[in-house]
């Protein structure tokens, strides 16, 4: 899709959707700088194979919203989302892969949870069901790669100071949600 196009059709979503949207590409673009993140710093195989298969998938998420929505629309916050996003990465690839995998558990489950209260909202006002279709592959999508992250993290319980680091990773990205709806 065109910018054009883009900006034509940006011009007919009510005004909620253009925020959700917005901080569902500020998301994908921390998602993929996430993935960046981690092939900087990680030299585990197994991470690595992981981190270039969902990136890759991130980068696919990133590229249909920016069909929907034309640059005018998106975050003006995007360097700090790139930023942010390589340092959710890049820092817990420094303590192993347990830490790699708690953190995509993470922020996935809490895509789960943003991309689930769109999809239902779309549903429910029985509008713009190409867009609800997309938000929920894309949903689906982000649920594969928690629950992969999740059976590879797998073993002891998470001590304090890794579920300390989830709880930073998720109210982090619904503290980046709610600005990149506004900003």
């Amino acid at each position: 899709m065109s910018t054009t196009t883009a900006d034509a059709r940006a011009d007919t979503f009510p005004a909620w959707l253009v925020g959700e949207l917005r901080s569902d590409h500020a998301g994908e673009t921390g998602a993929v700088w996430i993935y960046d993140g981690i092939l900087a710093v990680s030299r585990d195989p197994a991470v690595r194979d992981f981190a270039t298969r969902h990136r890759a998938t991130e980068q696919g998420h990133l590229d249909l919203l920016e069909g929907l929505l034309p640059p005018a629309g998106r975050s003006r916050l995007l360097p700090i989302w790139r930023v942010a996003g390589w340092l959710t990465g890049a820092l817990p690839s420094l303590f192993g892969p347990r830490a790699v995998f708690a953190t995509v558990d993470a922020v996935e489950t809490f895509v789960d949870h943003h991309y689930r209260a769109q999809t239902d909202r779309l549903a429910a006002e029985g509008i713009f069901p190409e867009i609800h279709a997309l938000l929920e592959r894309c949903r689906e999508e982000e649920v594969h790669h928690r629950d992969e992250a999740r059976e590879a993290g797998a073993g002891p319980a998470y001590g304090p100071a890794l579920r300390a680091w989830a709880w930073l990773v998720g109210s982090g990205s619904a503290a980046a949600v709610s600005a990149a709806k506004r900003i």
